[in-house]
């Protein structure tokens, strides 16, 4: 599966839209990890604990957006965007939600 932001597939072309997919992550985020965002916040540096949440976060959404578009039968997602939201009380919950247009190139 061909994942891209642009607008179609360089050298390919779009024989056929499928229509628009996505894939939405919500995870929440533990004492432990705030603990140690904190100890980060506090002393400087980057919070590899929240780091790496994003990360598996993002490549959830777009796991879950590319087997969707594969159930459609297309073979990429064009115009891919991918939005980040923190929810909850206390924003103790991170939303990913990546989305885009299912199609089928040659």
């Amino acid at each position: 599966m061909i994942v891209t932001t642009t607008p179609n597939v360089e050298g390919r072309r779009i024989i056929a839209y499928k229509g628009i997919v996505f894939g939405e992550v919500i995870s929440g985020v533990n004492f432990i990890k705030d603990f140690a965002a904190g100890l980060s916040n506090f002393f400087g540096g980057r919070s590899n604990s929240y780091e790496g949440e994003l990360i598996e976060a993002r490549e959830a959404a777009i796991r879950e957006m590319s087997q969707r578009a594969g159930a459609l039968g297309a073979n990429a997602i064009v115009g891919v965007d991918v939005d980040y939201e923190v929810l909850g009380q206390g924003g103790n919950m991170l939303m990913v939600t990546a989305s885009g247009t299912a199609v089928v190139i040659e």
